[in-house]
Order: C-alpha cells, then sequence, then structure tokens
C-alpha cells in the first residue's frame, strides 16, 4: 500500500543515534533536527521545554492530532571526582549499570570541550581484584576513567570538567546484512526516523494528512515527564517508541507492536482499536501488548491532566535500555502504521 523508503529512515537514525542527546541535553541534536526539517520544507518551534514541533496542515483542519516521539536518550552525568582522577557518575534516566560496563564514553563540559573517556569497575580486573566478577555494578561502583594524563581531583578540574556536565554513551551503531540493527538508543532515534519519514513522505507525494498533524520530539522522555505538557489544540497523542520483548509478549522484531496498557494506564480503547484496524488494512504484522514496566509520552500526557487520547506503537527491539535490536521488517511496519494513521484509512 505505501512505499517504505527504508535506507531513508536507516541513514537517519544512524545520523540520530550517533548526535549525543542524553536527557535534558538537546544542544547538539536540535540543529540536526532543523538541518532535516528545512530540507523537508518544515519549519521547527521550540516550547519552553526545548520540545521541538513540526506542524503540517490536514485536509480537515478542525482537528489536531499529534505523532509523539521522543528525542532523549539514556545517559550519566558528572557527580563527582574521585581522588585517583576517576568521575562519579549518576545516571539519567533508566541506565543499567550492569550493561555499561567498558563502553567509550564522551564528558560534555558546559564550555563546549569534550573528553572522551571508558566506563570501569572499581574492581575492574580479575586479575587484579577477588570480586570483579561479583562486585555489584551501580554508581558507586562504576566510574569514567578519561583519556587524559589526570591523577587526581585537581588535574580533572583543571580540564574544565565539572559536576552536572553531561556524559554520552558510545552506541555502537551496527548495521547487518540481515537486515538488524544492533545499536544502543534505537529508543528512540528510530522512532525519531520514521516521523521524518512519515514528513519526507507527505512532502515528496505532496499530500495532507486527514487531520491538522503535529510531529513532536521531547527531551525528557526517559525521566518521565516528556509528555507533561501537550498543546491545547492536540486531541489526540500517538506516541511512536518502541515495543518490549519479554515472556509475556506477542511481538518481536519484524512486528510493530501496539501497546493496549503499560504501567501507567490502559491506553484509549477505541484509538487501539482503530490502530489494529488500520495495522490490518495497510498489511502490517502486528503484536497487541501489555507493556507493564514502560510508559510513554502519551502515558505521560494523560497522566498529567492533558485532555487527550492516547496510544502507543513502535518497533519491536530485543535487550531495551541495553545494545538494542530491532529489524528492518518491524521498522517498516511500524511507518506502515504511522501513514496509515495519519491518512486514516
Amino acid at each position: 500500500m505505501y512505499n517504505i523508503d527504508t535506507k531513508y529512515i536507516v541513514a537517519l537514525a544512524k545520523k540520530f543515534i550517533e548526535t549525543p542527546s542524553p536527557t535534558g541535553y538537546y544542544t547538539e541534536l536540535k540543529p540536526v533536527i532543523e538541518k532535516y526539517a528545512s530540507m523537508l520544507g518544515y519549519t521547527v518551534t521550540y516550547d519552553n521545554k526545548s520540545t521541538a514541533y513540526i506542524m503540517v496542515k490536514g485536509e480537515d483542519t478542525s482537528r489536531t492530532v499529534c505523532i509523539g516521539t521522543h528525542a532523549d536518550t539514556l545517559g550519566l552525568m558528572v557527580r563527582a571526582v574521585n581522588p585517583d582522577g576517576t568521575i562519579r557518575v549518576c545516571a539519567l534516566g533508566g541506565t543499567n549499570y550492569s550493561n555499561i560496563e567498558g563502553e567509550n564514553v564522551t564528558v560534555h563540559t558546559r564550555s563546549g570541550k569534550k573528553y572522551t573517556g571508558m566506563l570501569v569497575c572499581r574492581s575492574h580486573s580479575s586479575h587484579s581484584y577477588d570480586d570483579s566478577k561479583t562486585l555489584l555494578r551501580d554508581e558507586n561502583t562504576v566510574s569514567v576513567l578519561l583519556d587524559e594524563d589526570v591523577k587526581s581531583v585537581s588535574d580533572v578540574r583543571a580540564l574544565g570538567i565539572g559536576n552536572g556536565d553531561v556524559i554520552s554513551i558510545d552506541p555502537r551503531y551496527t548495521l547487518t546484512d540481515s537486515g538488524y540493527i544492533k545499536s544502543r538508543f534505537i529508543d528512540n532515534k528510530m522512532a525519531m526516523a520514521i516521523s521524518f519519514f512519515a514528513l519526507k513522505y507527505l512532502a515528496e507525494n505532496k499530500l495532507k494528512p486527514k487531520y491538522n498533524t503535529l510531529f513532536s520530539f521531547s527531551f525528557y522522555e526517559e525521566i518521565g515527564f516528556g509528555g507533561a505538557y501537550v498543546p491545547p489544540e492536540v486531541s489526540e497523542l500517538v506516541a511512536v517508541d518502541i515495543g518490549i520483548i519479554g515472556p509475556d509478549s506477542d511481538g518481536d522484531e519484524k512486528k510493530v507492536s501496539i501497546c493496549a496498557k503499560d504501567a501507567r494506564m490502559p491506553y484509549d480503547y477505541d484509538l487501539v482499536n482503530g490502530l489494529i484496524a488500520k495495522a490490518e488494512k495497510a498489511g502490517c504484522r502486528y503484536a497487541v501488548d501489555v507493556f507493564r514496566r514502560y510508559s510513554s509520552d502519551a502515558s505521560q500526557a494523560v497522566s498529567c491532566g492533558n485532555n487527550v487520547k492516547a496510544a502507543a506503537i513502535g518497533m519491536a527491539v530485543y535487550s531495551s535500555h541495553g545494545v538494542e535490536r530491532a529489524h528492518i521488517d518491524g521498522i517498516t511496519d511500524t511507518a506502515k502504521l504511522v501513514l496509515a494513521y495519519l491518512f486514516d484509512i
């Protein structure tokens, strides 16, 4: 039914993924959003939380709906400096310290300087420490080892690194010949790329969505309030995020997931039914699931008192909040369902 430009989606997702944007750190990604929006002929506006918006006029202008994707990722922040010059950290979002040990990182200073390093455990070597394999990995045992000649607190401070500096984690993006994308931050950079594909589809085919459609890109979803504010003209919000793979789910990497309930709430009954019907009409492989340890900007919006109907869809990923894996088939069907929603098939 729709010609999905998967090469565009995957290439743009890689660009987004490799642009650091830990929760609350929007400095580097904003210009990228603006650049790709401008290339398609769209204008980006922002609210006071730096949520980016692109408005597309619909065939029926009496109603406004929203496609919401979050632009923030998991990350870390400088908490303090240890006496030996390693950096103590705290999490931005639901960072899992057990799966970040050994990763390369970048410290982003307030002055704009960047320093690389790696995440190391206090008991970093089995040759040196009896508890290297058993010590709990958490914010008290995992630190940043800078790639600089630093041996003290004063050495680190002399570089211009201070408490509160943001630390981004290397995504390790890989695309396989079999169509799998393996990377950190597929959540939610792939959904951003799908939204931009939808904008490209509309622009290149000179089409309008059924209703006025606001595309939003928030920077605080990973800490629970990306969707706290929704512009008052919006009556319906569909979050495009990730689907979860686990023991209670029917989803897999080659399907689009439709969330019926998350940790906060059941999604709007009629809206979910409509998305299921649209998925079937569009020929999507899909799964309807309940995600008990998950939330989205859509459920955040409702729980914060916005007067909107809410739903959430997305490509299912393996190993969420780690080095995630998705497949081009699930990404394609998510893009199909987004278009089906836009045109209200």
